[in-house]
């Protein structure tokens, strides 16, 4: 079958969230190697989220991958929690990747940070000295990038890194991932890097599994691209690949000229 697309985005459509960690670490680390072929170093940025999980395992156990030559960087942090907590991202990703391969460097949003302000200004500062090459993302049930909810995502923002509030969507969805036990256990604020940084990114690699992205997947591939719905400007990006299980796929269709086209969910 040949490549799908919507507009730019490339859509890859597999059975399961397995076969999903399997193409996309491939892809991934494809890509990291043919980008130091011709770079002494490349900058990744990551996404921290159950999502990610099959991915996440995949690449460390690649041992293709010279890690000793990439930097690390994440999306975003919840205000007030310690790197210690389980429940941050900065631990999540310690966990399953930044503390078990050789990174040349790894850099974590202080969450914690005295002033914020300053420690957005940080990270901007890095990401601008360290441009990102890849970035391993997923897609929120209410079609955020990192935390960009449809409330303060913004396709044209000023600001690199940002401090946002999140939306009731977004954080029942980190009670649904099992991440808290309630609503109320959620932090109501983050630090996160804006939508126009994750586009500066070379290549972009998006890992959307399961039902409860379905009604997510058809409206970033069918609906007007607006902050309404921020994920759908990844069908402006150049470079980009959409990785979709048949569980967040349900709500499209591959029609007899080899496009995708809505289904009801």
């Amino acid at each position: 079958m040949s490549p799908i697309y919507k507009d730019k985005l490339k859509i890859n459509l597999l059975l399961d969230r397995s076969g999903i960690g399997i193409a996309a670490a491939l892809d991934v680390s494809n890509k990291i190697q043919e980008l130091l072929t011709v770079k002494k170093e490349i900058n990744m940025v990551f996404a921290a989220a159950p999502s990610q999980n099959e991915l996440l395992n995949r690449l460390v156990s690649n041992q293709d991958i010279d890690w000793s030559r990439v930097n690390a960087f994440h999306m975003d942090e919840y205000i007030g929690l310690n790197m210690e907590d389980p429940q941050s991202f900065g631990y999540y990703l310690k966990e399953r990747i930044f503390g078990a391969v050789n990174f040349k460097s790894v850099h974590y949003i202080n969450g914690r940070a005295k002033d914020l302000e300053v420690e957005c200004h940080r990270y901007a500062r890095l990401l601008s000295n360290f441009p990102i090459d890849i970035a391993c993302l997923g897609i929120g049930e209410n079609g955020h990038l990192a935390f960009n909810d449809p409330h303060t995502a913004d396709f044209k923002d000023g600001k690199a890194v940002k401090i946002v509030t999140l939306d009731a969507d977004c954080k029942m969805q980190q009670v649904n991932d099992g991440c808290f036990p309630d609503m109320a256990s959620v932090p109501e604020r983050a630090i996160t890097v804006t939508i126009p940084t994750l586009l500066s990114s070379l290549y972009m690699f998006c890992v959307v599994p399961g039902k409860t992205k379905a009604k997510a997947v058809k409206k970033t591939l069918f609906s007007e691209i607006t902050e309404e719905w921020p994920s759908t400007i990844l069908r402006n990006k150049e470079h980009a690949i959409l990785y979709l299980d048949a569980k967040s796929g349900g709500g499209i269709k591959i029609n007899t000229n080899n496009a995708f086209e809505p289904d009801p969910i």
